[in-house]
């Protein structure tokens, strides 16, 4: 299609928005862009219907049928209610949670969802104000729903809003139901949706809902001990504008930490992240607030969450005693390394238990697992294949922990995604436990590495904006497969590992073995011949195309541990050049 009957079929599609089936105020934001000479913001507005897909809505807020509204929210909404009709039929009543973040227009797309499901004659329980997307998971549960969603774009900047929905275990939706779904949402039309149910139908969780969650989120304490008596660890606490504001903090202290300091700026609730350019705690410069705070006031460590609640940021000194963040990759490796010591110390362990990270992650706790006799899974990237696992494992094994390189985090099995408020208050047992034998959160690693090898990881991506930044991106994945580097960071390529069709290609004897996945991703995988890992991805909620590289390294001793820090880091640039060229 060219650009002329590209602005053309918009045109058409955009016209159709100005009827009286929609509100004034989106009909005078679409007959601006109708009038503006410009056509950028139309055509980037309804080139498309902004999909749901397998992880839900995500999209930047405004009029149009790629854009987050009241319109694509109430569709998913009514698509969402046709399918779970259909799968629950034989239940005389199905219930839904609904939870929110922080975001501009989130509450109001909780409430009209609610009055959706109401219409449709669900039982609905919605938090009354801002609550943890792990909260919604075990409201979920707790409640025995069939279905919930959660109104948020995680960390994303604050033009963003998204919609996840959920199933009956407190995960997010995967096969069948997810295609079910999907196609249920494609078959809505505005004139379908059933907007105006009754508020009888609509019961609201309030403080006495998240005492509930907070006893049982205290529960993944492992050594009690140790935490009475390092109480006074000095935490520093951020929730970077958004959920964790209150229930962190409470979480803490319920848990028994006596010590924790505020950044007053960051505990305003508001959708605009007045203080951060990207609420993620990912970025150094959305933690440098909290970190300020950390030198100000000799704090122990720093923690922070996104704005759901579902990632966590963790922040400690170096050897020269400056912040740093602690990456992903290493805040799993230390959760990880934590709950295995101490169920061997403890005698925890009954041999039947197991852990599990994503494919993109670190496989440092590969080795970890393997040298402990822990079982583990390899799963897709999103805590909604974590979960899968869990389900299928229900009742014959034990789940202990599992995590991603992206800051997320399952210390227990009562929350069915990424969890950053249990995940806060393990990690202070954690920092608590180092600081009872002299140690800070970075000389644990260290130690970690010394016993089981140094890795260094490292995330990268390229933006794409709008349509041609989609074809792009696409494209490059095109050409990763068609033509595969034959170096990387000076090492030969050895191994291709594509999902798409779940095939590995050893390239240097032709050998090809099957992937164990139920299910392809536009996943590809390189391994070189010295360990070096690269996963390559478009991003599935962003118009990112993302770069996962991972290098690994002999450490004899924490003498040479700046050395191979420094060389590490530079191998991870060179392969990043000889991607992108």
């Amino acid at each position: 299609m060219n650009n002329q009957e590209l602005l053309s079929t918009v045109t058409q599609t955009a016209k159709m928005w100005l009827s009286e089936t929609y509100d004034q105020e989106t009909r005078d934001q679409v007959q601006a862009m109708l009038e503006n000479e410009d056509h950028t913001d139309l055509i980037n507005s309804f080139y498309r219907t902004l999909e749901f897909g397998t992880g839900g809505l995500r999209g930047i807020m405004g009029a149009g049928t790629n854009r987050m509204n009241i319109y694509t929210v109430g569709a998913a909404t009514q698509g969402l209610s046709n399918y779970l009709k259909l799968a629950f039929s034989d239940l005389p009543v199905i219930k839904v949670a609904i939870g929110h973040d922080c975001r501009n227009n989130s509450r109001k797309f909780a409430e009209a969802s609610a009055r959706i499901f109401s219409a449709n004659g669900f039982q609905v329980y919605l938090f009354e104000d801002l609550r943890p997307t792990p909260e919604l998971s075990f409201a979920i549960r707790e409640l025995g729903c069939q279905s919930g969603i959660i109104l948020t774009a995680s960390h994303n900047p604050k033009q963003y809003n998204g919609y996840k929905a959920y199933w009956d275990d407190g995960s997010q939706i995967v096969a069948p139901h997810d295609e079910g779904i999907v196609a249920e949402v494609g078959k809505v039309k505005v004139e379908n949706i059933l907007w105006n149910g009754s508020d009888d139908n609509i019961h609201i969780l309030g403080k006495a809902f998240d005492q509930q969650f907070i006893e049982k989120t205290t529960s993944v304490i492992i050594n009690p001990e140790v935490v009475k008596k390092q109480h006074d660890l000095k935490i520093v606490f951020t929730p970077i504008h958004g959920t964790g504001v209150m229930i962190v903090p409470q979480t803490l202290a319920a848990a028994g930490f006596t010590n924790i300091i505020h950044v007053p700026e960051q505990d305003v609730v508001s959708g605009d992240f007045p203080t951060v350019i990207s609420p993620n705690p990912e970025e150094p410069a959305a933690m440098e607030m909290a970190m300020n705070k950390a030198r100000e006031t000799g704090a122990d460590m720093v923690m922070a969450t996104d704005p759901d609640a579902d990632r966590i940021g963790v922040c400690t000194t170096n050897d020269k005693g400056e912040w740093i963040i602690i990456n992903g990759n290493q805040t799993a490796l230390l959760f990880l390394y934590y709950i295995i010591t101490q169920y061997k110390k403890l005698g925890k362990l009954k041999g039947n238990e197991y852990v599990v990270k994503t494919i993109v992650t670190s496989e440092l706790i590969a080795d970890i697992a393997r040298k402990n006799n822990i079982e583990y899974f390899d799963c897709y990237t999103g805590f909604k294949f974590i979960a899968e696992v869990i389900r299928e494992n229900e009742g014959k094994k034990k789940y202990i922990g599992g995590g991603e390189e992206s800051f997320g985090f399952l210390p227990s099995d009562f929350v069915r995604d990424k969890d950053a408020v249990s995940s806060c208050v393990l990690m202070a047992e954690i920092a608590a436990w180092a600081k009872d034998q002299g140690l800070s959160l970075y000389e644990l690693l260290k130690n970690i590495y010394l016993e089981y090898g140094f890795s260094k990881e490292r995330m990268k991506y390229i933006v794409r904006e709008g349509q041609q930044g989609a074809i792009e991106i696409e494209n490059m994945m095109k050409g990763f497969r068609s033509q595969p580097p034959a170096i990387l960071g000076g090492s030969k390529l050895e191994l291709v590992k594509d999902y798409t069709t779940l095939k590995t290609k050893n390239l240097l004897t032709g050998a090809e073995e099957k992937i164990d996945q139920k299910i392809t991703s536009d996943v590809l995988q390189f391994f070189t011949v010295d360990g070096t890992k690269i996963s390559v991805r478009p991003s599935g909620t962003e118009p990112k195309i993302k770069f996962y590289i991972e290098v690994k390294a002999a450490l004899k001793s924490k003498a040479d541990f700046d050395d191979v820090n420094a060389a590490t880091s530079q191998k991870i640039d060179q392969v990043m050049n000889d991607l992108v060229q």
